[in-house]
């Protein structure tokens, strides 16, 4: 294997990995409390352009992450909605008793 494809190799392993972690965090919901700041991939110097034979690979990588950011944007969206509604909820932190129910019927 020439030095080319395998530095192209190496720089798809890379991204799988990444967005691997990425999918790993929408899945078990962790994703906004365990997300490290971004880190963009830029390709390592020199390596010359993705070989051909490579080329589904990196199509295929490039799916997951836009699947990935689709998955992001609508946890984002969740997310705020939970936030307006925990903002409706009102909070006895007057130091007053809570609202009591008697039942008049007895």
């Amino acid at each position: 294997m020439n030095d080319w494809r395998s530095a192209w190799v190496a720089a798809l392993d890379d991204l799988e990995a990444d967005i691997a972690q990425v999918e790993e965090l929408l899945r078990t919901d962790q994703f906004v409390r365990d997300t490290p700041p971004a880190d963009p991939w830029t390709p390592p110097e020199g390596m010359g352009p993705l070989p051909l034979d490579l080329r589904p690979r990196a199509d295929r990588i490039l799916a997951r992450q836009i699947a990935a950011a689709e998955g992001i944007a609508r946890a984002m969206a969740v997310n705020r909605r939970q936030a307006a509604m925990t903002s409706r909820i009102e909070l006895f932190d007057s130091g007053a008793a809570p609202p009591a129910y008697l039942d008049r019927a007895m």
